[in-house]
């Protein structure tokens, strides 16, 4: 034998075809079909152009970002201090393209039936291939309903923000095409409770809304520091306020925002996300003084809807990928998705990623029409569930898809690892499981008719006995007033798995919603792939693998 004979050892095969390109709106019967049933299927034509792009171009771009994290620059050569955070070129083509496409702004600018549904459907293909640029975009397309409680700001800013101009140079907003918002609200020494803050705003003049106050302190989180300007919170003399507050000042300079560092952080590494201080910083009066909290809510709620979208987006994607590498990798000559035990994982991966999909997009249903009463108290009730329960399913779920991929899902070449990284950040991002939890008493005790819509949405069981069943001891134990806070998480998923099974049942998809119903409302098993018998997992598997054009 000679040497060349030894170059190759062995042949390869039994390897899978690469995803690269699909069209992840394509590869996703589920997702056409709710988005149809929720009214987006106006706008089908952007949200598949926008599968093409995601599935191809921004999924290259969304590897490369995370490769190569943000770089904070606190000062030039010169020695003059910027504060500047450059970003790989990728983060920007991502930013670009999905600015260019409306994710912040289709529900404003066009704000017709089903706008929220199919932005929704757009911001979950975006996230698929690269989620930490979600976070920019996200407070982008949330902050406009705060800001419109302050029309003379609002005027100024929000030609900008709704803009599908990508315009990410660090100037005044005078000389911008367009504009990014972002976010700073927690402090060291309280976290989620904001009310523990000690950043301190003083006016410049006169004071009040719409007026200008100088702001020192600091901000623990300040997320996408490159923004044009953020929404936070400090003191006034009549308590805790929301105030807008700019990259630069009205004379062009840079605004007294310095920041300290970048943190460190999971997952999400495409994003920077900073601690801040204001030593003097100039700022905006958003909404009435003292009622900081009420006003910046108007944004939190969104994001927390965003969260729901994202964590469905995560586990869409790591199904995506598991169902495709099932559908063509043999072990023991047989296919993996044609053998009964993988079959019964990948049905139970199919059935927590549609229920959570539906959940988030019957949300952006109500969104769409949130001048109904009904519909706006179910959106006050069941943004903080979904949030709560899509969001802590999520990292289970995904290290479950990885683990049908074996080593190969394990490995960074494969997006799974980046997925599981990125997951906890939505449960914990904008109040973590226990604050939604409480939030969810919260809206039941204080704001009337909150329980109600509930239950009406909920009905009676849609003829299925077992939901029924499920309904009427929820009923009963939100009677139940005693030990409320410590029962606050059972609660919470309960409704969750109740809403999910009503919805997933009214599509009449009897295979979907049979299957959910007997594995969350019946003796199921504790981790994925313990469905009971009787379940038709060929026909799950089959309606979550994507089909490769």
């Amino acid at each position: 034998m000679n040497a060349s004979q030894h170059a190759e050892t062995h042949e390869v095969f039994n390897q899978v075809p690469p995803l690269d390109g699909a069209n992840l709106y394509r590869a996703d019967l589920p997702l056409q079909e709710w988005n149809k049933r929720f009214g987006g299927d106006w706008a089908e034509a952007r949200i598949d152009a926008y599968g093409a792009l995601a599935g191809g171009e921004l999924m290259a771009a969304g590897f490369l970002a995370n490769e190569n994290k943000p770089q904070f620059k606190s000062h030039d050569r010169y020695g003059q201090r910027i504060d500047l955070v450059e970003y790989h070129p990728a983060y920007h083509q991502l930013m670009a393209a999905a600015i260019e496409h409306g994710i912040p702004s289709m529900p404003w600018t066009d704000p017709r039936p089903g706008a929220q549904v199919a932005r929704a459907a757009m911001s979950y293909l975006h996230s698929q291939a690269e989620a930490g640029s979600g976070c920019p975009l996200t407070m982008t397309y949330a902050s406009v309903p705060a800001l419109k409680l302050q029309p003379d700001i609002a005027e100024i800013w929000l030609p900008k923000i709704l803009s599908t101009r990508y315009d990410p140079r660090n100037l005044p907003i005078e000389q911008k095409s367009g504009a990014t918002i972002g976010m700073a609200m927690t402090e060291k020494q309280g976290g989620t409770d904001v009310r523990a803050n000690t950043t301190r705003a003083y006016p410049v003049g006169a004071g009040g809304p719409g007026q200008a106050y100088e702001l020192v302190g600091h901000k623990w989180f300040c997320s996408a520091p490159m923004c044009d300007a953020f929404l936070t919170l400090a003191y006034t003399d009549k308590g805790l306020t929301c105030f807008l507050l700019p990259r630069h000042r009205p004379d062009g300079t840079r605004n007294e925002l310095y920041i300290q560092r970048l943190k460190n952080k999971l997952g999400n590494c495409s994003n920077a996300s900073s601690e801040v201080e204001y030593r003097g910083a100039l700022a905006w009066m958003v909404g009435e003084e003292g009622r900081g909290v009420p006003t910046i809510i108007e944004m939190v709620a969104l994001t927390r809807f965003d969260c729901m979208v994202g964590s469905s987006a995560l586990m869409r994607q790591a199904l995506t990928q598991a169902s495709h590498h099932c559908a063509y990798r043999q072990v023991g000559g047989r296919v993996l998705n044609e053998q009964p035990l993988m079959q019964n994982v990948l049905a139970d991966l199919a059935l927590e990623s549609e229920a959570a999909l539906a959940l988030t997009l019957r949300m952006g249903k109500a969104l769409d029409q949130a001048a109904d009463p009904q519909e706006d108290k179910l959106a006050r009730l069941v943004i903080a569930v979904g949030k709560y329960w899509i969001c802590k399913r999520a990292p289970a779920m995904i290290n479950e898809a990885a683990e049908c991929m074996g080593g190969a899902g394990y490995v960074e070449d494969s997006i799974l690892p980046r997925l599981y990284r990125e997951a906890p950040v939505n449960s914990t991002w904008e109040g973590s499981g226990n604050v939604q939890c409480l939030d969810v008493l919260r809206a039941l005790s204080k704001e009337p008719g909150v329980l109600d819509a509930l239950f009406a949405e909920l009905g009676d069981g849609h003829g299925d006995a077992r939901l029924k069943k499920h309904i009427d001891k929820l009923q009963a134990d939100f009677s139940d007033s005693a030990d409320i806070q410590y029962r606050a998480r059972q609660l919470t998923e309960d409704v969750a798995l109740a809403l999910q099974a009503k919805l997933l049942l009214e599509a009449g998809n009897a295979t979907v919603s049979d299957a959910f119903i007997a594995s969350r409302l019946g003796a199921g098993g504790r981790v994925y792939g313990t469905l009971p018998r009787g379940i038709d997992v060929a026909a799950l598997v089959a309606r979550s693998t994507p089909f490769i054009e």
